[in-house]
């Protein structure tokens, strides 16, 4: 089993910054990526952006590009979401999500097996 625990949300203002957090414990060594995904109210939950576990590789949704950026901490069991320039569309409930499989498509949440409790984010105009 792979618990995740997100932190860091709040809320701000337009054009603001804030780093999400997402600290995993358990079996961490059979994760293979973890990803961040997002869920705004009467919509689906979205990709906003996945890491493979060792760092090489990473993805992001095209409104997370050039303003989000997803890392991998000192303390290794942790996963960032540093997220610039946010505006109201950004508010949303943030899951962080892992997966111990292998395959699967990293911006389909399916594909993961492992999800945190989500932190809320809400961005004022």
């Amino acid at each position: 089993q792979v618990q995740l625990v997100e932190s860091g949300g709040g809320l701000v203002q337009a054009e603001s910054s804030l780093r999400l957090s997402c600290a995993a414990s358990g079996r961490t060594f059979s994760i293979v990526s973890l990803g961040w995904f997002r869920q705004a109210p009467g919509k689906e939950r979205e990709f906003v952006a996945t890491i493979r576990w060792n760092g090489s590789y990473l993805d992001y949704s095209d409104s997370a590009k050039g303003r989000f950026t997803i890392s991998r901490g000192n303390a290794q069991n942790t996963v960032y979401l540093q997220m610039n320039s946010l505006n109201p569309e950004d508010t949303a409930i943030y899951y962080c999500a892992a997966t111990t499989n292998i395959s699967g498509r990293r911006s389909y949440a399916s594909s993961y097996n492992y999800w945190g409790q989500g932190t809320q984010v809400t961005v004022s105009s």
